[in-house]
């Protein structure tokens, strides 16, 4: 059966870039066409979405990152998710009378790691020099891009609330009180100012003569120690600001918090599966989940069901309730929670899992039957979906009410053509979620709503420790050598549909753009990770592309269906390589991401 694609799939010899705005790809193709590598590109792209998807992440946001020189053994995760403020107790928010971590506002900020994490990357693994990185995302800032309608309607229900009670945000987001038009350049400039005087105070600090590292770890040492750390701690002393809860809060970040902190580089969790290895980050994002979901699909046979049919559907979202529900129980910090992964990612724990599948939809959170297990799903499953926002905020991005669109979030992923690769999934600093940062021209990361205020949890809030974040790039290596990068925005789904995709490339020989462009699903049976951290048991999204057939069957297994327009679901970016050419694709869905080869 010839199944139509929305372009050609991009083949080349000389590097290929997938991002989800074709301004990142372009600046991509553009570094690597300079000489850069695969490292530079990816760094290079991710402080150009800063800018242009401000909507979806930016400068005070985050990014797990993994990459891969060519010549290495294996790919390495850098961790660029901050942490929680050395203030922020469950005891704090408890005195304030709350039972869960705000979705907006001052209280729910973490360190803003993404900075971080680009700077180590171009450092330990980049060639050029960071002035050189950030001259497109500086350029645009200054100048001006097209705003995104989209960006206009995150901006346009949170109108009053940038004039009446976060005056900051409505000095940046708004044009003389009015949400801006998408028919001429947008300018960020203060944003813009900032990446200057970081650049500038970094060469003084460093010093005539000094490397391109050092001049790197300079800059990063001006962001966390220097201006922007201490215009941070400021403000958030400073402010008392309205949030999800209805009043007005003040902040818990520190520059203590700041300085304490610094990005990380780990091993990938990994597994072996259909001749590749899927390589994610630790239990501190959700990307084991995928690595359980492949175990689970394994025992259930998944190689020998035809892609299209309402069985193969109903296998990945019976397997994806099962691990989901492990990720709200087991996930966590590694650094301060005990995580069985070893065993999660077993193939004995596997087959019992298994095992509780049948031919008809689970309609039950079904817990492991692991020690404690039941206890700490019984405590999530009660708290999760219990409070109704009292002022704006709640699910990704955290302001609604927006357009029924899924995949919130940014992504990117590079190769070059000495077969160095990086997958990266930024987010977090949404424009809509916390108050602009006056002398800096952006918000902080309110990740710390992922955090449980619960005791007794693997994901309970704790000093200085990491949120169980939803950030999860995947990385496949083919005989020890990247293959694949691929990943998308979308929250809870950023797990759901690349698998989805993987599974119609590695089994079924799909190439990537059409896996990609085929109809597309994912479930909403577990709570989510989003404040209110609501879900919908047995919910079943799936495009209206599928068969009728096929969707009159899922209903018969017991499904809950709720079918989308036709091109609604996933914003998967994918770039792959072999020995002699690399490929590159990108989701036609929503009409901003872009995938070059050449």
């Amino acid at each position: 059966m010839t199944q139509f694609t929305t372009r050609p799939e991009l083949k080349g010899t000389f590097g290929a870039v997938s991002a989800t705005h074709w301004l990142g790809t372009a600046v991509g193709m553009s570094i690597l066409e300079r000489g850069g590598n695969a490292f530079d590109a990816a760094a290079a792209i991710g402080f150009t979405l800063q800018i242009v998807e401000p909507h979806l992440n930016g400068p005070g946001g985050e990014v797990p990152i993994i990459a891969m020189r060519g010549s290495d053994a294996t790919p390495v995760v850098i961790c660029g998710q901050g942490t929680a403020p050395a203030l922020a107790t469950t005891e704090r928010f408890r005195e304030l009378g709350l039972k869960m971590v705000p979705g907006t506002g001052l209280l729910p900020a973490v360190v803003p790691g993404a900075f971080g994490a680009w700077l180590l990357l171009l450092r330990d693994y980049g060639t050029m020099p960071l002035d050189t990185v950030l001259e497109a995302a500086i350029g645009y800032a200054e100048r001006g891009f097209p705003l995104l309608t989209r960006a206009a309607d995150s901006i346009r229900p949170v109108r009053d609330l940038f004039t009446e009670e976060w005056p900051s945000s409505g000095a940046v987001w708004l044009d003389s009180g009015n949400v801006p038009t998408t028919d001429v350049p947008f300018r960020t400039p203060v944003i813009a100012a900032t990446y200057r005087r970081i650049l500038a105070e970094a060469d003084a600090s460093a010093g005539p003569g000094a490397s391109r590292e050092m001049r790197i770890e300079a800059a990063r040492r001006v962001f966390y120690e220097g201006f922007v750390a201490e215009a941070i701690d400021a403000f958030y002393r400073r402010e008392v600001l309205f949030d999800t809860t209805g009043r007005r809060n003040g902040g818990l970040l520190r520059g203590d918090d700041l300085a304490a902190w610094t990005a990380t580089v780990e091993p990938t969790l990994s597994r072996r599966f259909a001749g590749v290895e899927v390589h994610k980050t630790g239990p501190w994002g959700q990307g084991p989940v995928m690595l359980q979901q492949l175990a689970l699909l394994e025992q259930r046979g998944i190689a020998d069901l035809d892609p299209r049919s309402d069985a193969f559907i109903h296998t990945v979202v019976e397997c994806a309730k099962l691990a989901f529900v492990d990720r709200e129980t087991f996930y966590g910090d590694p650094d301060f929670s005990d995580i069985p992964v070893d065993v999660l990612l077993s193939d004995d724990y596997a087959r019992r899992r298994a095992a509780s599948i049948t031919d008809a939809a689970s309609r039950e959170l079904v817990p492991s039957h692991l020690e404690d297990a039941a206890r700490r799903l019984a405590i999530i499953a009660a708290r999760a979906g219990s409070e109704v926002p009292e002022g704006p905020g709640g699910g990704e991005v955290t302001f609604a009410p927006l357009p029924a669109v899924e995949g919130d979030t940014v992504h990117l992923d590079v190769v070059d053509r000495w077969g160095n690769m990086v997958s990266a999934t930024p987010s977090g600093g949404w424009l809509q979620s916390s108050p602009v940062i006056p002398e800096l021209g952006f918000p902080i990361s309110t990740r710390g709503q992922m955090f449980w205020l619960d005791e007794g949890l693997p994901s309970t809030l704790r000093p200085r420790s990491r949120p169980r974040t939803t950030l999860t790039p995947t990385l496949v290596t083919r005989d020890g050598r990247p293959a694949i990068a691929i990943g998308t925005p979308g929250g809870d789904q950023q797990d759901q549909w690349p698998l989805v995709v993987l599974l119609r490339r590695l089994l079924h020989g799909q190439g990537l753009q059409r896996a990609i462009d085929a109809p597309m699903f994912h479930s909403r049976h577990f709570p989510g990770s989003f404040y209110p951290r609501d879900y919908q048991p047995n919910r079943l999204l799936i495009e209206g592309r599928h068969d009728a057939g096929v969707l009159d069957a899922l209903r018969g297994r017991g499904h809950d269906l709720t079918v989308t327009e036709d091109w609604a679901l996933g914003r998967v970016c994918a770039v792959e390589s072999d020995r002699s050419l690399v490929r590159a694709a990108a989701t036609p869905r929503h009409m901003q991401s872009y995938a070059i080869a050449r």
